[in-house]
Formats: C-alpha cells, structure tokens, sequence
C-alpha cells in the first residue's frame, strides 16, 4: 500500500490527463509558495502533455536552472528552445524568464531606436529592470502575453505552461504586477516628473514653495541624480507604454479566461499548505479558474498497518536484547520515524481538504533522488496520472 494514493482519501482526485487533454485549456499555470517543486510539476506537466500530442512551450522563471537540466538543454534564455527526445506526435519548447531582457524587448518594440535607447541606457530603469520590487512578477506576465499573441498569431503552440516566479509569498504573483503598474502610473512619479517634460529648468521654478520644500527633500534622501534620473524616465515613457497598470490589468483579465488553469502546488508541511490554502481562496474570490492541487514529495511506506509508536516499542526491546536484531531493530527505527511522517502529513492534508472539500488533488510520492532528465520528468508525470 502506498500513501500517496492514501494522504487524502476524502479528497477528490485531479485527472491530470484529462487537464492536459483538454484543447480548451491553452494556458497552465503552476503557482505555490517557494521550495515545494513548481518547477519540476511545470516541466512534468509540459513533457506529458507533449507526449500526449499537444504543441507546448514551459516558460520557468526559476534562477536555479534546473529546469534546462531536466529537460536536457545546456542552458534556457529569453526565447523557447526545442526540446529533443520528447515521444509521440506532440512537441515541447522551453524557456527561462531573462526579466531584465523582456522589459529591454518591450521597450524596443513600442518606441524608436532612438527613444528605446535612451531609456535603456536610463540609470533608474536599469535598477527598476533588473532588481525593483515586482518587476519579475510583472514581467512573467508580459512574457506570458507575449507568447499568448505569437502562439494565436504563428500557430506555433496549443498549450502554455508557467513556472510562477519563486516569490515571498505566493499572493505575490497576482498582487505583485498590479502593484507595480499603479506605481508607475502613479501621480508621484508624474508630479516628478513634471520638471523633466518642461524642459529640465528645475524644481524651484515650476514648483509652490511648499513642493519645492518637498522635493528638497527629496533630493536629501535619494540624491539629486537620482531624482534626476527618474524625472528622465518617467519623461521618456509617459506615452509610450499606454499605461503600465492598464497592460497589468489586462493581463490579470486573460488569467481569469476560461481557456486557463491554475494548478497549486503544495508540500505536506504546514507552512506550504497553510499558503496553499490562501491561494486557493484568493483564486476562487477572484474568480480565477482552479483546476486543483498537486501534492509533492508525500511519504510512503509498505507498512502502513504497524505504528510509529508500536515500531519505535519494538526497536527498543530489540536494542535491549543482546541476542543479535540490532540490524531488525534499526529497520524498526526506520519504520518509526517514516510512519510518524506519514501520520503527521496525512493530517495535515486532512486538514487542508476538511476546508477545501471541492478541491482536486493529485499527489507525487517523495523521489528518492533528484530529478535531472526526461525519464525523471517522465517519473513525475506518471505519477501525476497515476494516483487518480
């Protein structure tokens, strides 16, 4: 018997090959708290659904890289690569998120040569490109839409599978673009703005004296190149973009699309499941559609019927006996504190279901070594399936 067909048994199953069979779902988005293996279930998913006769890209914004690892490449970068050694009719590109490079790519294509220059060249885009809270959220999204509009407008792939960014916290994802949109249509950045579009004659000339006095301030805390600097850029950009939070909104509106799937992912640990637990709830008051969530890395034993308590009991009487179980006493062990994970995971699954009673859920059984190729992918994918 294997726990992970047993961690949930109230719960209802999520029929993975039905998901990814179904040619109404062009875009599959894995999200969850950091650490508990997105990366892996998007690649698995992506494999599957390729070998499975879809035309699919997996775009990973995990820094690790292990996705080209697994799925084969010697690196991934800012466009899709084929993936060699995929079986079946289907096909399978893959790609890592370069945030820096699709906030340079957006800006060459909606501005001149010159313009675009000037703008990348910018001091305060560099830092908000490159390392501004948000930013990555906001450009997983505008990649995401790009490739939405090449896949409809070259009928390249049927199917997109996201790795959302390895944030803080999850709600990030969605929060994080929205956030940084209405930052930078903010009124702040357009007052600081104001000196720059009439020309650069200075504060103390276009300001009251009380925002002279504020922007003073200003330029104690940041320096004045800085304010400068985000004056120009704030300049640059003003019609250009059409509205930062209005492209985050948009964006936001296709995640609501019926042609989506949010896919949460979770480890049996509190921590993962308690973030888990907001995410579902999040998506469902946002109306976003949840196919269910995948449950990683779940204990297993062979055992289920003998105790923790009961094992951990008899590997002590062993240990007292000196006719020779010291090797049967330290499988008990083994036994005991395997079964105490299971005990304790399978009440924490309980624990999310008994909340979440319509949601669906598959599991993966904790591997016993990494995964670095397509068979392990492969691995993972069965297991997915197989569990329902």
């Amino acid at each position: 018997m294997s726990f992970a067909r047993e961690v949930v048994p109230r719960a209802l199953s999520l029929d993975i090959d039905a998901l990814l069979d179904d040619r109404g779902v062009r875009v599959v988005v894995c999200c969850g708290s950091g650490g508990v293996g997105k990366t892996t279930t998007a690649a698995a998913l992506a494999l599957r659904a390729a070998e499975r006769g879809r035309r699919v890209v997996v775009l990973t914004i995990d820094p690790a890289r292990r996705l080209a690892q697994s799925l084969g490449l010697t690196e991934l970068d800012n466009e899709p690569r084929p993936v060699a050694g995929v079986d079946g009719t289907g096909s399978l590109d893959a790609m890592m998120l370069d945030m820096k490079r699709t906030f340079d790519e957006f800006v060459e294509a909606n501005a001149d040569a010159e313009r675009a220059a000037t703008i990348i060249a910018n001091p305060f885009y560099q830092s908000l490109s490159s390392s501004f809270a948000g930013t990555q959220e906001y450009m997983a999204m505008e990649k995401l839409g790009q490739l939405r509009n090449r896949s409809e407008a070259e009928d390249l792939w049927d199917l997109v599978v996201v790795d959302t960014p390895p944030s803080r916290s999850a709600l990030d994802f969605l929060d994080a673009p929205r956030r940084l949109g209405s930052f930078l249509d903010g009124r702040f950045l357009r007052i600081l703005a104001a000196p720059a579009k009439a020309g650069g004659r200075g504060l103390a000339r276009m300001m009251s004296a009380g925002f002279g006095m504020f922007t003073g301030v200003l330029n104690r805390l940041l320096g004045a190149q800085v304010l400068t600097d985000i004056q120009i850029f704030v300049a640059s950009v003003d019609t250009l973009f059409g509205g930062f939070r209005q492209r985050a909104d948009e964006t936001y509106q296709m995640l609501q699309a019926p042609d989506t799937r949010f896919v949460v992912i979770a480890a049996p640990e509190r921590d993962a499941l308690r973030e888990a637990s907001y995410f579902v709830d999040r998506l469902e008051a946002d109306s976003m559609p949840l196919a269910g969530l995948v449950l990683n890395r779940v204990q297993q034993t062979t055992v289920p019927e003998l105790a923790s308590s009961a094992a951990a009991a008899a590997a002590e009487r062993l240990e007292q006996d000196a006719s020779g179980h010291s090797t049967t006493a330290a499988l008990l062990r083994i036994h005991a504190d395997r079964a105490a994970t299971l005990d304790r995971q399978r009440r924490l699954a309980d624990r999310f279901t008994s909340v979440h009673k319509t949601i669906e859920v598959a599991t993966v059984p904790a591997m016993a070594s990494d995964v670095v190729d397509l068979d392990g992918l492969r691995a993972v994918g069965t297991a997915l399936a197989d569990h329902v």
